[in-house]
């Protein structure tokens, strides 16, 4: 069984793909590692971000976080400053 989750996009992962937010269909059980595979896949150019972190609900999370069809989820991009 597979449902989506929706995901925000920040700084560069929105410029990469054009949009504020996507829908990621995942499988039922599927982690933040299996999510991060799957925007590879859909869209390369974030393969390319060293340092994307995913947010879940307001936390960073790990990459075996199983994930919730109404999981709040970040990718949150490197930011420099100064």
């Amino acid at each position: 069984m597979s449902s989506s989750v929706s995901v925000l996009l920040f700084g560069i992962s929105r410029d990469l793909t054009g949009q504020s937010a996507i829908s990621v269909p995942l499988r039922e059980g599927a982690n933040v590692e299996n999510l991060l595979s799957q925007l590879h896949q859909d869209y390369p150019a974030l393969a390319g971000i060293r340092s994307l972190l995913v947010a879940v609900n307001g936390e960073y999370a790990e990459m075996d976080q199983v994930l919730s069809q109404r999981d709040e989820i970040a990718l949150i991009p490197p930011v420099s400053g100064g």
